[in-house]
């Protein structure tokens, strides 16, 4: 500003501008994303790629359809990421159709209808995953093995809308399943690499350690969250595992079974969906932990992750609410 111009600029806060957007944010996930997607491919074959493309398409698609009106939001890339985490979450041999319909749901009532990004209450893609558990439970428990040729494409994918399609006689029993149902110990180096079968991005435990290291290295989640989430479920699952261990696994099997970890770090740290003060963060990974444990050790599905990470998103406000920190030179009520 030169002297002659004595006029002021007034600006109102911030004035130095994030260094973390939204797009940026989302992208990064992506990426952290990515080597799960490539492993699936490895593990499930080419069929993989082609429900995460379904799901991703609904996904993309819904947003488009309804924002289009007032300015597409696709260039923030969340309805992408959408589409590729619910599509990590369904099995190899679900209909192509029934993974488009899942990527329509999460954004359509994950997502939309509650006002857009960074209103709604639920994580969209647990959402559309539980519209597809509730609408078509058996798909959504038929799991095949992994070590099939990459381009070998299973006949359920190409069913037809609302049509019964031939099923593939190979399947196999997930880690949960053989805990819960079958009273057998999985083993835990198969767990750990990926060689069991279960949803797509779920299997291998060891690069979900290293994408969510990654991320946690980049600052792109809470750590409290996952860490609270590992600690409660282990703690908890080792009381009963102590008191009874013919009757309950192990707590190390807890953790790396199931979609405990995937949702950990992918699921329940979304920053909408969970509280934002420390306290809280804590509170609620704590909660997603316990629920976990008690919906595998007695509900009727031998996993419990997707729905105790919804059950605590309707928690997240109240839990904020709750457990604000105490403004800074201010005194608490007596």
């Amino acid at each position: 500003m030169s002297l002659r111009d004595r006029r002021l600029l007034l600006h109102t806060s911030p004035h130095l501008p994030p260094q973390l957007t939204t797009p940026k944010l989302m992208l990064e996930v992506f990426l952290a994303v990515a080597p799960v997607v490539v492993a699936s491919a490895w593990f499930f074959g080419i069929g993989a790629l082609l429900v995460i493309g379904a799901a991703t398409l609904g996904a993309v698609g819904t947003e488009w359809y309804f924002t289009r009106p007032r300015g597409s939001t696709l260039g923030d890339w969340s309805a992408v990421l959408t589409g590729v985490l619910i599509g990590l979450t369904l099995p190899s041999g679900l209909p192509l159709w029934m993974a488009f319909v899942g990527g329509v749901v999460a954004i359509g009532l994950g997502k939309i209808v509650w006002g857009g990004m960074g209103h709604n209450l639920f994580n969209p893609a647990l959402v559309g995953r539980a519209f597809l558990q509730a609408a078509f439970p058996i798909q959504l428990t038929t799991w095949a093995p992994p070590g099939e040729s990459f381009f070998s494409i299973r006949s359920e994918l190409l069913a037809l809308p609302l049509m019964h399609a031939p099923v593939d006689g190979v399947t196999a029993a997930t880690p949960l399943a053989m805990m819960k149902f079958e009273n057998a110990t999985p083993e835990v180096m198969d767990m750990f690499l990926g060689s069991t079968a279960g949803s797509l991005g779920e299997t291998s435990a060891l690069l979900l350690i290293l994408c969510g290291s990654w991320m946690a290295f980049r600052r792109l989640y809470d750590w409290r969250i996952p860490v609270a989430i590992f600690v409660s479920t282990f703690l908890f699952s080792g009381l009963f595992y102590l008191i009874a261990p013919a009757d309950y696994p192990a707590p190390w099997l807890m953790l790396l079974s199931g979609g405990l970890l995937f949702g950990a770090f992918f699921m329940a740290t979304d920053p909408v969906g969970s509280p934002l003060a420390p306290k809280g963060a804590w509170v609620f990974g704590i909660g997603i932990g316990v629920l976990v444990v008690l919906i595998r050790l007695w509900g009727g599905l031998p996993e419990g992750m997707m729905y105790a990470i919804l059950l605590m998103n309707a928690a997240a406000p109240l839990i904020e609410r709750s457990l604000q920190p105490r403004v800074f030179g201010r005194s608490t009520k007596a």
